[in-house]
């Protein structure tokens, strides 16, 4: 049988950046292609420019490259989405129809996409939020990702596409900068940390919100996408827990390491987005099926997080 052939959409983001290094780790070079808008300026594996807006661009790469399974991580963002909703929702929209129509058409094996806990709202219990609940996301970008949800769950149903997502929390990482989602100042704030610098937080210090480690993230990831097809049970997206924290905890982490770091607390728009979302996550369904179980805690993903950017501004600095 012909090796798996891997593209990436959206590589150069937060979790693309990690997950290309994971896959090529696995699968091998030559066999993930990464793709984004513009090359990253790091990678030195096999990378396409592509506009996944672009079907006939989408289609010519699946065929250029013998692809077989794909990985859609393009998307605006919760907080970015909101500046410009109607561009976010055609964007977020028509990349992921596009993916999953070239996938039916050309009979692609398997087929990635993330959902977010931005789909849900209100109406959903805010601690151990379950799999099954109301969806009534308080963003375009939370809309998109239940009306996602439900499109995966169609392609399956009706065309056996097989479809594989997980509502992915705030993740955490030093590989790359934020790109506009509500979780983001808890990446944001290692950086001012380790650069000896206040942090202005755009939440409040006790808005407790569910968060993942990133090597958690791209395990969980994985995992999914290696399990056999009759064990994944759920085809909207499995929930995913990882840790949940408050700013003011996370703070508390930091100065663990650097006693007088400082966090000063000015809420905007974000902090209602955030006040909509889960503060825990119930992810028994995806430990059953699957068998999905976190490693990372919040004083473990902090001395890492550290480590990692301490190393990574020097060499800079060097």
């Amino acid at each position: 049988m012909p090796k798996d052939k891997i593209l990436v959409i959206g590589a150069n983001g937060q979790i693309g950046t990690a997950l290309v290094d994971s896959l090529r780790e696995m699968y091998g070079d030559n066999q993930v292609v990464a793709s984004d808008l513009f090359p990253a300026a790091e990678d030195k594996g096999l990378f396409v420019t592509l506009d996944a807006t672009n079907v006939l661009a989408l289609v010519e790469t699946v065929h250029k490259h013998n692809i077989t399974q794909i990985y859609h991580l393009a998307a605006v963002l919760s907080a970015k989405g909101e500046l410009d909703p109607l561009r976010a929702w055609d964007l977020n929209m028509k990349t992921l129809f596009n993916v999953f129509e070239v996938s039916r058409e050309l009979q692609l094996d398997k087929v990635f996409f993330p959902s977010s806990i931005a789909a849900f709202g209100d109406s959903a219990p805010h601690y151990q939020t379950p799999q099954e609940t109301f969806l009534d996301p308080t963003t375009v970008y939370g809309i998109s990702k239940v009306a996602g949800e439900n499109w995966a769950g169609y392609y399956h149903k009706r065309y056996n596409l097989d479809i594989r997502s997980v509502r992915y929390p705030g993740v955490i990482s030093y590989q790359s900068m934020p790109g506009g989602g509500t979780t983001d100042y808890a990446v944001e704030i290692y950086h001012k940390a380790v650069l000896g610098e206040e942090f202005t937080c755009f939440l409040k210090e006790d808005t407790l919100l569910p968060m993942i480690y990133m090597d958690d993230a791209i395990r969980a990831t994985l995992e999914l996408m290696e399990a056999p097809a009759e064990k994944i049970k759920v085809r909207s997206a499995y929930n995913l827990s990882g840790i949940s924290f408050t700013p003011e905890e996370l703070t508390r982490s930091i100065q663990e390491y650097y006693p007088h770091f400082e966090t000063i607390y000015k809420p905007d728009y974000r902090q209602a987005i955030a006040d909509s979302w889960p503060k825990s996550i119930d992810d028994s369904a995806a430990r059953e099926d699957w068998g999905w179980k976190p490693s990372y805690d919040l004083k473990s993903m902090t001395k890492v997080m550290i480590e990692k950017l301490t190393e990574k501004y020097h060499l800079h600095i060097a």
